[in-house]
Parts: C-alpha cells; sequence; structure tokens
C-alpha cells in the first residue's frame, strides 16, 4: 500500500507539468553581400520579453501586436550577439516583424560583410522559461546546409569556420531532444502506464509497446513532413481522453481484450503530439532536415520509452505476484490514471 500511496503522490505531482518547453527556430545564410538571420518565435514566448497586452485586459489585440514590432525587433537585435570575421557587428538592417495564423513572430535581419567565419550568442535565451531550446540552421546562398545545432540557456553559442568544414550535431541534437520528450512526457507515460499494469507476460506486454511505437512512428513521420496537420486544441484533448478510456477499461474489464489494437488507435493520436515539438522547430526547413531530425528524433523518444518500460515491467509483474497488493494495485491506480486523464481533459478544453 506505500507503494499505491507513492505513485498517487507522484502522479499528482506530475499532473500540471505535461508540456514541453518552449521551442523556437533561427536560420542564418551567408550570401555575396553579408548574412540574413531570420528568427521565429511562438508568440507567447515573446511574452516572456517583450509583453504584447499592454492594457491589461488579457487579451492581446491587433493593434497591440502592431505597436510591440519595434520593441520586440529593438530587444532581439540587442541580445543577438553576431561575429563575422572576428569583429563585432550590429544588423545593418532589421528588415521586418510578422506574425502568422499559427501565431508566431518572425523576425529578419541583415550583417554586413559577407563572413568565412562566425559567431553567434543568442543572449535572449536567458529571458525565457528555463528549458527553452532553439535550433539553429546555417546556410550558403544556395540553399546548401553548413552546420545545424541545438541551443540552450547553457550552450546559447554557435560558431562557423567555412575553411574548417565543420559538422553538424543535428542527430545527436534531436536523439536527445526525443528521449528528453518522452521522459518528460507525462501524459504518454502515464497513458503507457495504463495499458501495461494489466500485463502478466513479456508477450503481452511486447505486444503493447510494439503497436503503440509503430502507431505513433506512422503520425510522427506524417505530421512532421507536414503530410498530416491536427491542431494541438485537437490532439491535446483526444491524448487526455485516451487516458481516462484505458483507465475506465482496466475496472470495468478485468482481463481487458484487444489491447494491442486499441493501443494501435490511440498511438496515432500520441503521434500528433509528439510531432507538436518538431512542427514548432520547422524541420521541413531544415537542410538534411525531414529525414535526420525527424528519425534521430523517433529513436530518441523510442529509447527513452524502452528506458521506462525497462524498469517499469519488472516492478508491475513483481506487484502481481503479491496476492494482497495485485488485488488492489489494478484498480487504485487505474482510479488515478483516470483523475489525472480527466483533470488534463478538463483543462485542455475548458481551462
Amino acid at each position: 500500500m506505500k507503494l499505491i500511496s507513492f505513485l498517487f503522490v507522484l502522479f499528482y505531482t506530475q499532473i500540471g507539468f505535461t508540456h514541453d518547453a518552449g521551442l523556437s527556430s533561427a536560420e542564418m545564410v551567408l550570401n555575396e553581400k553579408g548574412v540574413d538571420i531570420s528568427i521565429t518565435f511562438a508568440l507567447q514566448d515573446t511574452e516572456s520579453f517583450a509583453p504584447m497586452d499592454k492594457d491589461g485586459d488579457a487579451e492581446v489585440t491587433a493593434s497591440e501586436r502592431e505597436a510591440s514590432k519595434p520593441e520586440i525587433a529593438a530587444l532581439i537585435s540587442k541580445e543577438l550577439e553576431i561575429t563575422l570575421n572576428n569583429e563585432n557587428v550590429k544588423p545593418f538592417e532589421i528588415a521586418n516583424v510578422t506574425f502568422d495564423a499559427q501565431n508566431n513572430a518572425h523576425l529578419l535581419f541583415h550583417y554586413q560583410p559577407a563572413a568565412t567565419s562566425l559567431k553567434m550568442q543568442l543572449l535572449f535565451l536567458n529571458k525565457l522559461p528555463e528549458g527553452h531550446k532553439q535550433v539553429v540552421t546555417i546556410k550558403d546562398a544556395t540553399g546548401k546546409n553548413l552546420s545545424e545545432k541545438m541551443l540552450t540557456q547553457q550552450d546559447n553559442v554557435i560558431e562557423l569556420n567555412l575553411a574548417a568544414g565543420e559538422k553538424s550535431s543535428m542527430f545527436k541534437d534531436f536523439f536527445v531532444l526525443g528521449v528528453e520528450h518522452i521522459l518528460t512526457g507525462y501524459d504518454h507515460l502515464l497513458f503507457l502506464f495504463a495499458l501495461l499494469i494489466v500485463t502478466h507476460r513479456f508477450w503481452s506486454a511486447f505486444g503493447i509497446i510494439t503497436f503503440f511505437t509503430i502507431a505513433h512512428s506512422i503520425t510522427l513521420a506524417l505530421a512532421g513532413m507536414n503530410l498530416v496537420t491536427i491542431p494541438s486544441t485537437i490532439v491535446e484533448p483526444l491524448i487526455a481522453a485516451s487516458i481516462v478510456y484505458v483507465g475506465a477499461e482496466n475496472l470495468i474489464r478485468k482481463e481487458p481484450k484487444g489491447r494491442k489494437y486499441l493501443t494501435f488507435a490511440f498511438g496515432l493520436i500520441h503521434g500528433f503530439g509528439f510531432a507538436a515539438i518538431l512542427q514548432e522547430m520547422n524541420i521541413t526547413s531544415i537542410e538534411t532536415g525531414i529525414l535526420v531530425p525527424l528519425f534521430s528524433f523517433n529513436l530518441g523518444v523510442e529509447t527513452g520509452q524502452l528506458i521506462v518500460t525497462s524498469i517499469s515491467l519488472p516492478i508491475i509483474w513483481w506487484l502481481h505476484t503479491k496476492p494482497l497488493i495485485e488485488k488492489y494495485f489494478v484498480p487504485v491506480s487505474s482510479v488515478f490514471v483516470c483523475l489525472a486523464g480527466g483533470y488534463w481533459l478538463i483543462e485542455r478544453t475548458i481551462l
């Protein structure tokens, strides 16, 4: 019973932490005249350093957005340190600040002179919430990829020396991001936990994990390549609903049948949830782009999932060997699953 109480405390403390840290992107294009830098933020991120709601009515109007453009441009320009050919330079031209229909802010800067070596430091990352990541891509004028890197508050610098022929670390960056995503994706983990707590044998668990992997890999690829797009306002509530459904089925049916097929259906939905992180980073604009980050991110998700299941399954199966614990383990855990899923469902549809 102490273990069950511990699970309750764990679920309760994690209920409010199901969303990823902020993500943004930047692209540097080297040409014969200089360097063009485009930066994209979600509008909610711009509120961290340039609040747009000036009248404090909790609503940002079109006029408030328009009025915020100079402040956003000035602040990013100040917090963006660019070194070309070993000389620190200021923007030669701030072309514009625009907003799109997906609630993103786009900034475009032009620097001179043309560069054979460059360094960019994103000081503004320190003004954003902890854990924010910025994927940066450097290209030449023909669109050829020269370098890519994931920047964080702890590592906010990217450098390139064209003569040195530096290699990209994008595979590693997206792999690590995938591992982090699943390990901090408490809604996805809780869904998997709810599926696995009724298993007693290796092959039943193997079928569930395999079908979940296949399903979310399919929709992750489709969404990551922008072939299929479903708004997060639909996907996130559906993910919460899938958690409630599995928890309720555990309570109603003593030995749920056909779990792997149910897992496949819901796994398709969870794949769109995984893909949201790649869509925010606009991986389709990366030269090596769709395939490398998509594959390495998915590999990271699977690695993280394997780590979690390899630790949790032996514990689950051991609990099933204890008659007193087994009697309460599935129903009590399933009640907690329904409560957490129900909370997320309300939060994502009403709150």
